[in-house]
């Protein structure tokens, strides 16, 4: 019986791996939860999975933290949306737990601490995201040194072949509607429809699999059915094909090295019988794929920077106060007035995010014009 934390549980990731939970009741055991703000939910999960009171919370930051602390538990599911899962993932690991990943900003803004943590306390990041998972399942076996290149594949998003004049006038609605992930939260499906998430998953991929920059590609699939692949010294090409359903990446993250059935149907590509097509991503209807390789390049605080200031651009779009348009026009903005710190701290990190937000804050949609 493994016992798990899931923080975040209420959210898109949290309730799916609850699901993976459900259907494997015998071989998992929630010992901890945690919410933002659904407590009506939390309340329920808590009662369905017999979480003690104290366990169940309505979080912060640092009482994510000490819930890793405090908890004794294998492996922390870290699934809160943005940077507040940082400091609960050192934390975990800290405390001698595996961490299950579905949290791109934890690596993003702060991937080389946490990395290191993670060496140190001889523990496993076990990634979630559907790209990462199949990078890691490729991999299986071979050392990085043999890797030619890694190909991060993305469906492209809502807005794949809209001109560019259109997408200026793109709407909320119409970012949230994804082609084929339907069941994502609001951030990451607006991420998908400026092409950020490849960008965060580039980071991500970067700190993950110890790869350089130029080792990782981003190519469109927009039949989301190659989640990821891994092209070797020697030619070969490994790629990882599955539904586009998160349980898999889910379990396979809860009970790696053992792959389990969790009631998700496999795909027949006979009856599928789609042609499945892979193109190069267009960096200049979405530049934030670009914004987002710039701020790999230069490195230190400045991927916590793109990321803090992402995560309050998408934020504004969400309630209505920045336009789709001006959200990479107020990335880059933010970064060109950065003055990046190299090789910083946790608290470098964490007052580079709120600076980006604040910088954010005073961003308005006027000015792109």
């Amino acid at each position: 019986m493994k016992r798990i934390i899931i923080l975040g549980s209420t959210g898109s990731i949290g309730t799916q791996t609850l699901s993976v939970v459900r259907h494997v009741s015998d071989r998992l055991q929630v010992v901890g939860l945690s919410a933002r703000s659904n407590a009506s939910l939390l309340n329920d999960q808590k009662t369905e999975f017999n979480v003690p009171a104290e366990h169940a919370i309505l979080g912060t930051a640092y009482e994510l933290e000490d819930l890793c602390r405090s908890v004794d538990a294998d492996l922390v599911v870290v699934s809160v949306a943005g940077a507040v899962g940082i400091r609960a993932t050192i934390a975990a690991l800290e405390t001698g737990k595996d961490v299950a990943l579905a949290t791109k900003e934890v690596l993003v803004a702060a991937g080389e601490i946490v990395m290191e943590v993670a060496k140190r306390q001889n523990r496993r990041i076990l990634p979630i995201d559907s790209e990462h998972s199949a990078i890691f399942q490729c991999l299986a076996g071979n050392s990085t040194r043999s890797v030619s290149r890694i190909l991060i594949t993305g469906s492209g998003g809502p807005f794949r072949e809209w001109p560019a004049d259109r997408l200026k006038n793109a709407t909320l609605n119409e970012a949230l509607n994804h082609p084929t992930w339907p069941n994502m939260g609001k951030k990451i499906t607006v991420d998908s429809a400026t092409l950020m998430n490849k960008g965060l998953e580039t980071i991500e991929a970067k700190w993950l699999f110890d790869l350089r920059p130029e080792q990782i590609d981003v190519v469109i699939h927009p039949q989301s059915i190659v989640h990821s692949m891994v092209q070797f010294i020697d030619g070969s090409l490994i790629a990882q094909l599955g539904p586009p359903d998160m349980r898999l990446p889910i379990a396979h993250a809860l009970f790696h090295p053992e792959r389990i059935d969790v009631g998700v149907p496999p795909i027949d590509l006979i009856q599928y019988g789609k042609p499945l097509t892979f193109e190069e991503p267009d960096l200049g209807r979405f530049p934030c794929l670009g914004l987002a390789r710039a701020a790999l390049k230069t490195g230190g605080t400045m991927p916590a920077v793109l990321n803090g200031a992402n995560e309050a651009t998408v934020g504004r779009f969400l309630d209505g106060t920045l336009a789709f348009s001006a959200i990479p026009v107020a990335l880059e903005s933010v970064m060109n007035k950065h003055s990046t710190v190299d090789r910083p701290t946790l608290d470098d990190i964490t007052a580079a995010d709120r600076w980006a937000r604040n910088e954010v804050a005073a961003f308005t949609s006027h000015s792109i014009n």
